[in-house]
C-alpha cells in the first residue's frame, strides 16, 4: 500500500525538475517534485529538533501558502500526523482541538501567534512536556532551518534542524492527518485517517478524472477542509501534475488566476458556484484551457450547475464525500453524456449502498442511510470510542448519516441529512427539495429550509432566504411561486430574508444554526 510518502518520492523520481506548486499571487515561486523531496526531509529535521517524535502530531494554524504546503507534507512524510486547524472555528472550539489532539507543536502564521498562544496557556499535556509554538508566514520562502532562516532565540535547536536524519518511512497504517469536524452540534470530533486512507483517495480522484501530469488545478479552498487537503493537495502528488495555491477564494480574482496560472481543472464548492455566477464570464477562448469543473462537499443545486455551464462553457462533475472518507466517495463520470444532473455519481474507490433503519440494504429506488466501506475510510474518531462504534454497522460500514437512494445505474442520489429531515405531521420531507425549487425564483440568490417546533403538525417549516443584489420579493410572493411546485403541504409556513446562509468551510448549510437563531429570536 502506498504512502503520502511514497507518492513524494514516486514523484521526485519520476518529475523531479516538474512544478508541484506555484503561487498565484507571486508567480516566480514555485516548488519542483524534487524540491518537494529535499523540503520534506528538512522539515523532518526540524520537527526532531523541536522534540515531535513519529507518530505524534503537529497542530498548524495558517491560511493557504506554499509553506503551509511543505509543513503538511514534511510532517506526513516524516511520519507525523498533522492537525490542520480550521481557522473558522471559535475560539473555544480551536482551544479544545488544540487541547484534545495532543499536539506537540503548534506552527501558527505571525497573525495569530498571540491568540494561540493565549489557548495555549494552561494547556498541559500529562507527562509534563509543554505544547511548544513555532511562528511561520504562510508564505515564508525560507522555513526555520533553512539557510539560516531559524529564529536566534531558537539557536539550541539550529544544528540539529540543519542536518537531515535518516527518517524511517511510516507504514501504511499510520496515522497521517486528524481532522476536526466542524462540530456544529457539541464539541468537534477527531477524523483519525491513515497514510494509506490518503494515498488511496488521491490515487482514486487522479483516476476518476484521468489526471496526468499536464493537469494543474486551482486551489482556493482552505487547506484546513478536506476537500482541499485531498483533492488539491494530494490529488496532484498522485497524478504528478501540480496546483496553483492561492491564499484564498475571491470571486473577482478567480478567473485571472486559472488563467494566469495555466490551470485545466478547478475545484470548487456550491457557494463558489453562486458567486460565480453573479460575475462576468471570461472571453471563451480564455478558459479554453480548463477541461473540468469539480464540484464537491455539499449538494449543487441543478439549476446552478445548469447556468454554469451554460455560463462558462466549463462541464460540472459533481461529486460528494465526507472528511471521515477522505473527502470525494462518489463521483459523476468524466464523460458528459453520461453523467447524471442531481446525482452526486457512482461509488468512487469504494463501496457504498443504502440501508434501512434495521441496516439492511434497500433495493434501488427506495431511500435510506447511505453507507461506505473502502480503503479511503478512516478508522475512527480520536479518544470517542462510543463516536466511533455509532459510526459503523456491525459489519464495519461507515453510516454516512445522508439520506439518499440508488438508481438503476448505480447512481446516489442524495436528499439531506437524516437529523436535518423536516417531519411534518408524521411526514418525511427533504429540506434540499424546498432549497432547489426557491432557487428557481429569479429573485433568490441562496435558500435553505429547516424544521422549526410547531404544537399541531411537530414542525413546520422555515426557508430562510438570500436575495440577490437589487432585487425585491415578498414573502406572499415567494408562498405562491412554491405553492404550484411543491403543493401546500410542502410550501414554507415562515420565510426569514437574511444577508447570507452560515455556512462551514465545506460550503454546506449548517441549518442547525438556522433553526437555533429562529428559537432565539422568537
Amino acid at each position: 500500500m502506498d504512502t503520502v510518502r511514497s507518492l513524494v518520492e514516486r514523484a521526485a523520481a519520476g518529475r523531479p525538475h516538474a512544478t508541484y506548486a506555484l503561487a498565484t499571487e507571486s508567480p516566480g515561486r514555485t516548488i519542483d517534485f524534487r524540491g518537494l523531496a529535499a523540503s520534506c526531509r528538512r522539515i523532518a529535521a526540524l520537527l526532531e529538533a523541536y522534540g515531535v517524535a513519529p507518530g505524534e502530531t503537529v497542530s498548524l494554524v495558517m491560511p493557504n501558502g506554499l509553506a503551509t504546503l511543505r509543513l503538511l507534507l514534511g510532517a506526513m512524510w516524516a511520519g507525523r500526523c498533522v492537525n490542520p486547524v480550521n481557522l473558522l472555528a471559535q475560539e473555544e472550539q480551536m482551544r479544545y482541538v488544540l487541547e484534545h489532539s495532543d499536539c506537540r507543536l503548534v506552527v501558527a502564521a505571525p497573525q495569530w501567534e498571540e491568540r494561540v498562544r493565549s489557548m495555549l496557556a494552561g494547556i498541559e499535556r500529562p507527562d509534563g512536556r509543554a505544547v511548544r509554538l513555532l511562528v511561520v508566514d504562510a508564505d515564508a520562502e525560507r522555513l526555520p532551518g533553512e539557510d539560516g532562516g531559524l529564529d536566534a532565540t531558537e539557536g539550541a535547536d539550529a544544528a540539529a534542524a540543519t542536518a537531515a536524519p535518516d527518517v524511517a518511512a511510516p507504514a501504511p497504517a499510520a496515522l497521517a492527518l486528524l481532522m476536526y469536524t466542524s462540530g456544529t452540534t457539541g464539541r468537534p470530533k477527531g477524523v483519525m485517517l491513515t497514510q494509506a486512507n490518503l494515498a488511496a483517495n488521491a490515487q482514486a480522484i487522479a483516476r476518476e478524472h484521468a489526471l496526468g501530469p499536464d493537469d494543474r488545478v486551482l486551489g482556493v479552498l482552505p487547506l484546513y477542509h478536506i476537500n482541499a487537503f485531498a483533492v488539491t493537495m494530494l490529488a496532484p502528488l498522485a497524478s504528478m501534475g501540480s496546483v496553483a495555491m492561492a491564499p484564498r477564494f475571491s470571486a473577482a480574482r478567480f478567473w485571472a488566476q486559472a488563467i494566469d496560472a495555466r490551470c485545466t481543472w478547478i475545484n470548487v464548492v456550491p457557494t463558489i458556484v453562486s458567486f460565480l455566477l453573479e460575475g462576468e464570464a471570461p472571453p471563451a477562448a480564455a478558459l479554453a484551457r480548463l477541461r473540468l469543473c469539480r464540484s464537491a462537499s455539499a449538494a449543487l443545486p441543478p439549476e446552478h450547475l445548469r447556468a454554469f455551464e451554460s455560463k462558462f462553457g466549463i462541464g460540472v462533475i459533481e461529486t460528494m464525500g465526507l472528511t471521515e472518507t477522505v473527502a470525494p466517495s462518489f463521483s459523476n463520470p468524466l464523460e458528459p453524456s453520461q453523467r447524471k444532473v442531481g446525482a452526486v455519481g457512482r461509488a468512487s474507490g469504494c463501496e457504498a449502498r443504502v440501508v434501512d433503519a434495521a441496516l439492511q440494504p434497500l433495493p434501488d429506488g427506495q431511500t435510506g442511510e447511505l453507507v461506505i466501506r473502502g480503503p479511503n475510510v478512516m478508522t475512527g474518531y480520536y479518544k470517542n470510542p462510543e463516536a466511533t462504534a455509532a459510526a459503523f454497522t456491525p459489519d464495519r460500514w461507515l453510516r454516512t448519516g445522508d439520506l439518499g437512494h440508488r438508481d438503476g445505474d448505480g447512481f446516489f442520489f442524495v436528499s439531506g441529512r437524516i437529523k436535518e429531515l423536516i417531519i411534518k405531521g408524521g411526514e418525511n420531507i427533504a429540506p434540499r427539495e424546498i432549497d432547489e425549487v426557491l432557487l428557481r425564483h429569479p429573485a433568490v440568490l441562496d435558500a435553505a429550509a429547516v424544521g422549526i417546533p410547531d404544537r399541531h403538525y411537530g414542525q413546520e417549516i422555515l426557508a430562510c432566504v438570500v436575495l440577490r443584489e437589487g432585487a425585491a420579493c415578498s414573502e406572499q410572493a415567494l408562498r405562491e411561486f412554491c405553492a404550484p411546485l411543491l403543493g401546500r403541504y410542502k410550501t414554507p409556513k415562515l420565510f426569514r430574508f437574511v444577508a447570507e446562509l452560515p455556512r462551514g468551510p465545506s460550503g454546506k448549510v449548517q441549518r442547525l444554526k438556522l433553526a437555533e437563531g429562529f428559537a432565539a429570536g422568537q
